[in-house]
């Protein structure tokens, strides 16, 4: 029962963190300042910008979606939904990728038994490594 309640509270967890998430990403988003970023203003103070790569030679702009979600905005969309909608859109990748990185590291650690009590397993460890320090001691 208890592993159950744990399973409930963690989903539980998860669900209040990504509907936080979302609400900064989609509400919050549109409020970012339209100012160069950090990277951006120090090539400008520095007066280097010019010198950077243009847009053709650089690597990551030959990716398949590179230019629909350039300046962390959607192109193609109406200019009032496109920076909530890429906020959306790159919160939910964020976290579908963290999800799966997750399941795929915890699945080689944790049986997927449906009786599998975490919480006998770790008292039955303990106790055996009291008894362990008994007999040594």
């Amino acid at each position: 029962m208890s592993s159950l309640k744990n399973k409930l509270r963690n989903r539980s967890l998860i669900l209040v963190g990504l509907g936080l998430s979302l609400v900064i990403a989609v509400f919050l988003s549109p409020l970012a300042s339209r100012n160069p970023d950090g990277l951006d203003r120090v090539a400008q103070d520095q007066k280097f910008e010019e010198k950077a790569a243009k847009d053709e030679e650089i690597v990551a702009n030959k990716l398949p979606f590179a230019s629909i979600f350039a300046e962390y905005s959607l192109r193609g969309v109406p200019e009032a939904i496109a920076t909530p909608l890429a906020g959306l859109l790159g919160t939910l990748a964020t976290f579908g990728i963290a999800w799966g990185i997750g399941k795929i590291v915890i699945k080689g650690n944790i049986p997927d038994t449906p009786d599998f009590d975490r919480d006998s397993v770790l008292e039955s460890s303990n106790s055996q490594s009291k008894n362990q320090d008994d007999q040594n001691s």
